[in-house]
């Protein structure tokens, strides 16, 4: 495939896309950008036919909990602070406090 046919490609498959996302009808997009309306048909079913559309299943596993933050102070005790923002946010306005 050659670099003119591939931006044409490209073209087509950004004008094709920006049609299926404006909820106008084919006819309408086309007159507005004044495409021909046999060409966007053309480009779509060809487009479609070179490569069908596939999906792939995607599961959102929650986050694994970070492991507490150890604070070894110089008294020799030591401090074990979750590793979450709330507990993070209390400890460092402790310690601004403290000075």
């Amino acid at each position: 495939m050659g670099k003119r046919e591939n931006e044409r490609r490209k073209y087509w498959q950004s004008i094709i896309a920006e049609q299926e996302g404006s909820g106008k009808s084919v006819r309408v997009f086309c007159r507005e950008r004044d495409l021909g309306e046999h060409s966007f048909y053309a480009w779509r079913q060809r487009l479609r036919r070179e490569k069908p559309m596939s999906f792939a299943l995607v599961e959102a596993k929650p986050a694994a909990p970070a492991a507490p933050l150890e604070l070894r102070l110089s008294s020799g005790e030591v401090l074990h602070i979750p590793a979450d923002v709330q507990s993070l946010r209390v400890v460092f306005e402790a310690l601004r406090a403290a000075r």
